[in-house]
């Protein structure tokens, strides 16, 4: 299936939330005012009251599944939008029934098109296309029935052809920019993953890997091999000194074979204050793209100055079958029941401390909530005053 600009740039999509609201609220005060102050015919109140709350719906529609929570924009929302955009363009005709004397009037012919323009950056190029034909069809075929019985100096076909172009062009240039963005981002995803995030990830454990070994070296070889030398008989307090130094440098070399790269990016990030609970190593079957997402939220949560690093904990186990997130450290049921090895999914939770109200951790995270929601759509957010918590769940890959 066809990715949506939403899906590649998360970001840019809810940067462009505020223009659909804009033309949702726009349109339907237009409606509004045309149905009130420049009517042509007495018509139906009734039926033109029904077209605004129609208009207002389909805004509404959008406005609440485009919400950056809600990712991505589900197809159900996109063919309910377009079925009251096309009921409102047959109830506008209905209402104002009779003689087409001002083109002010026919508000439903460029509302149906921004209609699909409000909802290019969410839905693939196919769906745009068949949305905004169906509603050129609408159009056509009300402003031609309409023209037919109250003829008005121009053919019936050309009527419904005026009555159709706005949605056509601008449903033409909703899908030259959703087709042409979904093929520039897949390239770009393909590339940026020819480069090796993942040996980017190893080079960045590598080196903190030798940092760890050299700062042990500094800090307690270099000077117990300095003391020796000034010694002129070694004891037994010297000899189990050494063991202890060959002890501890072989539990940090075991230490870092087992560690994972979240575990890696955690402990850089929280000064290894912050605690992962993975014995599995489950982490570790995340793609890479969900990886540079995760890793990319952790830092930043992290570093910001409202979370207490020694708050941080993430939990990582492997799911039931229905992909239901561990809700708690404590490890699931037994081999073959929900969270056994045997699942093909993993269940993520993770807990942060943050000093900052409801509203500061929206404003701090929300962002990131927008990117991990399309990454892991069955992500749930739990905010709560000084807490925050994440659940969510993915395939093994």
């Amino acid at each position: 299936m066809t990715r949506t600009a939403q899906q590649y740039d998360p970001l840019g999509a809810m940067g462009s939330r505020p223009l659909a609201i804009v033309l949702g609220v726009g349109g339907v005060l237009w409606a509004l005012l045309v149905s009130v102050f420049s009517r042509d015919v007495a018509g139906s109140p009734t039926l033109s009251a029904l077209t605004v709350l129609l208009v207002a719906a389909s805004g509404a529609v959008v406005f609440v599944a485009s919400s950056p929570f809600r990712a991505p924009f589900p197809r159900w929302a996109f063919v309910l939008h377009v079925a009251l955009l096309a009921a409102a363009t047959v109830t506008s005709v209905a209402a104002q029934w009779g003689p087409d004397r001002s083109a002010l009037n026919d508000f439903m012919t460029l509302l149906a098109a921004t209609g699909i323009v409000m909802t290019a950056p969410y839905r693939p190029w196919a769906d745009l296309a068949v949305g905004g034909l169906v509603l050129a069809v609408v159009a056509g075929v009300t402003a031609g029935a309409s023209a037919s019985v109250f003829p008005h100096h121009v053919p019936v076909a050309v009527a419904a052809f005026l009555a159709a172009a706005p949605t056509l062009v601008l449903t033409a240039a909703s899908v030259v920019f959703a087709w042409t963005f979904a093929g520039l981002a897949e390239r770009v995803q393909i590339r940026a993953g020819s480069y090796s995030v993942e040996r980017a990830e190893r080079d960045g454990i590598a080196a903190s890997v030798q940092q760890d070994r050299s700062t042990i070296l500094t800090r307690d070889v270099a000077p117990f091999f300095a003391e020796l030398r000034t010694k002129d008989v070694i004891t037994d307090a010297d000899r189990a000194r050494a063991r202890a130094i060959a002890d501890g440098i072989r539990r940090s070399m075991v230490a870092d074979a087992d560690r994972t790269w979240f575990e890696q990016a955690v402990t850089v990030a929280g000064d290894g204050k912050a605690h992962v609970d993975d014995p599995d190593g489950l982490i570790a079957t995340l793609d890479v793209d969900q990886r540079t997402v995760l890793r990319t939220f952790v830092r930043a949560a992290l570093r910001a100055s409202a979370v207490d690093p020694a708050g941080f904990r993430a939990v990582i186990r492997a799911a039931g079958a229905d992909g239901t997130p561990v809700r708690g450290p404590d490890p699931l049921d037994g081999p073959d029941g929900p969270g056994g090895p045997s699942s093909r999914r993993v269940a993520v939770a993770i807990d942060l401390a943050v000093a900052a109200s409801d509203v500061g951790i929206h404003r701090t995270f929300d962002p990131y909530f927008a990117v991990l929601r399309v990454t892991f759509p069955d992500l749930d957010v739990a905010v709560r005053p000084s807490a925050l918590a994440l659940r969510f769940s993915y395939d093994q890959h």
